[in-house]
């Protein structure tokens, strides 16, 4: 996994994928999803470094299998809102 943290303002974005779909662009119908390298290839993380991003984080945006399990297992986002795009999992965490 990989994850970069922006600062934007007061709130502190996380972008977090799992590695094996860096670069990749997912489209499924009229969805679209460019894993972009600029915006989440950041630091290599396990588990614990993730969970410890998004504690912190304002805004979270996760692609991949391994990301979106670890963030459900935290109750960082829910299962039932994590989208599908060609068959990888991606999902967004706002908190308020």
């Amino acid at each position: 996994m990989t994850v970069r943290m922006f600062q934007h303002g007061k709130e502190i974005v996380v972008a977090a994928c799992d590695k094996d779909q860096l670069g990749k662009v997912l489209r499924e119908g009229e969805l679209k999803l460019d894993v972009a390298r600029g915006f989440y290839e950041g630091e290599d993380c396990d588990e614990a470094m993730l969970v410890n991003r998004l504690e912190m984080a304002s805004v979270a945006n996760l692609v991949g299998e391994m990301v979106c399990q670890v963030a459900a297992k935290h109750q960082f986002i829910s299962e039932e809102c994590i989208l599908r795009i060609a068959g990888v999992p991606h999902a967004q965490m706002v908190r308020w």
